[in-house]
């Protein structure tokens, strides 16, 4: 479906979007990870495209993104972003040396149609940056704002869905997130709870949209309370020094 300003998907970015240029910035380390996965990829295609996010600067990329307010937020030095989606690639077979989507996949409204997409246009790789959604409610966050990691592995697609509807072997690379991680995600900020305390932060991981306020409003009390009293720092408090994390994020890459 169609939101307002043209997002394909559940999550209407014309409401949640506004702040993901300045909470939703690359991570050097794993741009570093979907960069050698294109490989020598020339051309790359990105599919639901966003801000640019990984958009790597020293390919010829494309990139297709439905949502009017993430094109617009798209800085002057990459590419104007195509308006479309996943499902219907306005491209001939073959047409990109690589294709690549971060963060995306799990809101195409048909994933097996997105992917079969994907696949047709590649001559090479296809990289998809994605969540377990067998491990997302293993991260800590789940004690306080359990409606919002339901909602995430409610709604990313089972790693096995996405080996079968790219047909074949997929490389599945789990990626380590840095205790500093610039990309705003939810697992970004297991070492700084404090975060979570930000509504722009939150605004800018879309599984909290699918929570209400009210609801949202009382995650994030039981969670303050915490880190005022010293409960969080107690349990969990040897996250703040510990140099990455290993949880749900994963690289999924599929060759011809």
């Amino acid at each position: 479906m169609r939101q307002t300003d043209g997002s394909a998907g559940d999550a209407n970015y014309g409401a949640i979007g506004a702040s993901y240029t300045a909470y939703r910035r690359p991570e050097p380390f794993i741009e570093t990870m979907i960069l050698d996965a294109l490989g020598e990829a020339g051309s790359v295609l990105n599919v639901g495209a966003g801000a640019g996010s990984y958009e790597p600067a020293n390919r010829n990329v494309t990139a297709l993104e439905p949502s009017a307010s993430m094109r617009a937020q798209r800085p002057a030095s990459l590419s104007r972003a195509i308006d479309g989606v996943a499902e219907h690639l306005p491209f001939a077979d073959n047409s990109f040396d690589a294709v690549m989507a971060t963060f995306t996949v799990h809101q195409w409204a048909d994933l097996s149609a997105g992917l079969s997409e994907m696949w047709r246009v590649s001559r090479g790789p296809v990289v998809i940056l994605t969540c377990d959604p067998a491990l997302v409610q293993a991260f800590w966050l789940n004690d306080y704002a359990p409606g919002v990691l339901a909602a995430e592995a409610r709604r990313y697609p089972a790693l096995s869905v996405l080996e079968q509807g790219l047909g074949g072997q997929l490389d599945v690379r789990n990626v380590p997130v840095p205790l500093h991680c610039q990309d705003g995600f939810n697992e970004a900020y297991y070492g700084r709870p404090e975060m979570f305390l930000d509504p722009n932060a939150r605004l800018s991981c879309s599984a909290w949209s699918f929570v209400s306020p009210d609801l949202a409003a009382q995650y994030v009390q039981a969670l303050e309370a915490d880190l005022a009293s010293g409960e969080w720092d107690r349990r969990l408090g040897h996250l703040r020094q510990q140099p990455s994390f290993a949880g749900s994020l994963v690289l999924a890459v599929a060759h011809p």
